[in-house]
């Protein structure tokens, strides 16, 4: 049997990912291996209805819109604390050593490799130890997501909250707090995309 961390991640990567044929059918999989955790089920119960109860391509338009057409709600991790900048790449390649350090080769599907389903799964099957360190450096990323989805109102919000919620520490109470949390402010130096600015998460739409 799973240990409780290892479903609820590995379920959350299943949440966060694009919902193609595959995973719609692992739905009742995951309602099933959340029930013998109990505590756990009622964080992904609105992601589990949305993929259950609209078609298969109601569900993968509404994916594409919400995370796929803009950053407000992206699901790389050191786009969040880096932007588009130089340093970016070097975290990137950060990632990868991680990946090359355990004895499974990682298939990253053509993602880059800080993908935030990605790595969940990689602490739910190959190395939870090196996976949650990850995501406790880049609590930050999750906190900003959560509020992201929060602020528009997504069920994928709660999923973010159960992943916080196995790391040290509560959830800051806003953005300027996971900012402070992160120890610095939005990336300054833009080779692409502009920096990440929290003022823009209210703006519904944009």
């Amino acid at each position: 049997m799973m240990e409780r961390n290892q479903v609820l991640y590995l379920a959350a990567s299943w949440c966060l990912s694009y919902p193609d044929e595959e995973l719609l059918a692992r739905v009742p999989l995951m309602r099933s291996a959340l029930a013998e955790h109990p505590g756990i089920g009622a964080a992904f119960e609105g992601v589990l209805a949305l993929l259950s109860s609209a078609s298969p391509m109601e569900v993968q338009a509404s994916y594409v819109q919400e995370f796929d057409l803009g950053r407000r709600h992206a699901l790389h991790l050191s786009y969040w604390t880096d932007g588009d900048t130089r340093r970016r790449g070097e975290v990137l390649g950060s990632f990868k050593q991680v990946y090359r350090q355990s004895d499974v080769l990682v298939d990253t599907h053509g993602e880059l490799p800080d993908y935030l389903p990605m790595v969940l799964e990689y602490a739910a099957l190959v190395d939870m130890a090196a996976g949650r360190d990850l995501l406790i450096r880049y609590r930050p990323s999750l906190e900003m997501l959560r509020f992201g989805l929060l602020h528009d109102k997504l069920p994928h919000a709660r999923i973010l909250q159960a992943i916080c919620d196995t790391l040290p520490g509560k959830s800051p109470a806003d953005e300027q707090a996971v900012m402070k949390m992160a120890g610095l402010g939005p990336p300054t130096e833009s080779v692409g995309l502009d920096p990440y600015d929290p003022r823009l998460l209210p703006l519904k739409g944009t």
